[in-house]
């Protein structure tokens, strides 16, 4: 049971600090650390698979919510970064 409220507090901990953080990005920079947050979101997805191993239905149930959160995190991280890069591209002429 320990173990339950140990990966809530976590979890809560984890939430409160990533809102503070990104709350405080000015928006000129939130589109460059997207390609930056990649990174970190794709050791969240291993982390996240690693923790699915655990018994009981609320540890997988967080590690599924963690892996679907970090995965719609990293494609739309990669999306935004490559509509980003396309934008510096110069315009053919027809």
């Amino acid at each position: 049971m320990e173990q339950y409220f140990l990966i809530i507090f976590i979890f809560a901990i984890a939430a409160l600090l990533g809102f503070e953080l990104i709350t405080k990005v000015p928006p000129t920079l939130h589109t460059p650390l997207m390609s930056g947050s990649n990174a970190i979101s794709g050791i969240t997805i291993v982390g996240a698979i690693m923790a699915s191993t655990g018994d009981g239905f609320l540890i997988q149930a967080v590690a599924f919510l963690a892996v679907t959160l970090a995965m719609i995190n990293v494609v739309g991280g990669y999306t935004v970064t490559d509509r980003m890069l396309g934008s510096f591209k110069k315009k053919e002429k027809k």
